[in-house]
């Protein structure tokens, strides 16, 4: 998808000054932050801080007032974009799995490929099952969702979502709705894809994953970025007194 005149050493995604309102109510007051091809970014904060808005601007789920988003150098709030191409790019995980219920895990994974690339199905089918087995779900191939636990139905998503060979995946608060014994797992699944490369931006609560995985933590607070760094100086010499107190609640 990338534009000609865009390069590797350029961000990937390059965010300025965006802002957005819902009605009344403004949700992003000028953000502004990039993130670099194989970086692993975490954007935390308390709800309602625009950290979601934020990422679903990244991929068009929402229009954005004013400001640019650009995803290899294509400026996202184009209205000539065309979307289905920028979804092809930029894989999105939510909180809930939405994956159809009545098809197979693997035929969940293969969806996407085969109807809106119109890839092969043998093709497909061959990176779906190496795709279900990148995310320890080997077995499961034929277990429809309602036979799968919470934290395998979002691995069948991360997987579903990768089937489309994205370059950079957002993964928007993917384990909120899990039991904490399951939110390992997915987080485990995301970890091996941060280390294989793979450009992430993640709205997360898990403080410990950040600390371990993200190379850099963006901290934001009622639509605006209040601090950010990498984890090793982030968590332990915060100036601003918001992520103090945000840190002090949560750590």
């Amino acid at each position: 998808m990338s534009n000609s005149d865009w390069t590797p050493e350029q961000p990937l995604v390059s965010i300025r000054d965006v802002h957005k309102s819902f009605g009344e109510l403004e949700v992003l007051k000028g953000v502004t932050l990039d993130v670099r091809q194989g970086e692993v970014i975490c954007i935390i904060g308390p709800s309602g801080s625009g950290k979601s808005t934020l990422i679903r601007c990244i991929n068009a789920l929402n229009t954005i007032d004013s400001g640019s988003i650009k995803v290899e150098g294509i400026e996202v709030n184009n209205p000539e974009l065309d979307k289905l191409k920028l979804r092809k790019n930029v894989g999105m995980v939510f909180q809930q799995y939405n994956l159809f219920p009545h098809k197979t895990a693997l035929e969940n994974v293969m969806m996407a490929p085969i109807k809106v690339l119109k890839q092969a199905p043998d093709e497909v089918e061959e990176r779906a099952r190496k795709l279900i087995k990148r995310v320890n779900l080997v077995g499961k191939e034929n277990s429809y969702p309602g036979e799968l636990s919470g934290g395998q139905q979002q691995r069948v998503a991360i997987a579903r979502s990768l089937a489309m060979n994205p370059d950079v995946m957002l993964f928007d608060e993917v384990t909120a709705a899990l039991d904490p014994e399951t939110v390992n797992e997915v987080l485990l699944a995301i970890k091996d894809l941060a280390q294989d490369g793979m450009t992430c931006i993640l709205v997360t609560h898990e403080m410990g994953f950040a600390r371990e995985v993200a190379d850099h933590i963006y901290f934001t607070d009622r639509g605006v970025i209040v601090e950010h760094g990498p984890p090793s100086t982030f968590f332990t010499e915060a100036k601003d007194p918001r992520t103090q107190e945000f840190l002090s609640q949560i750590l």
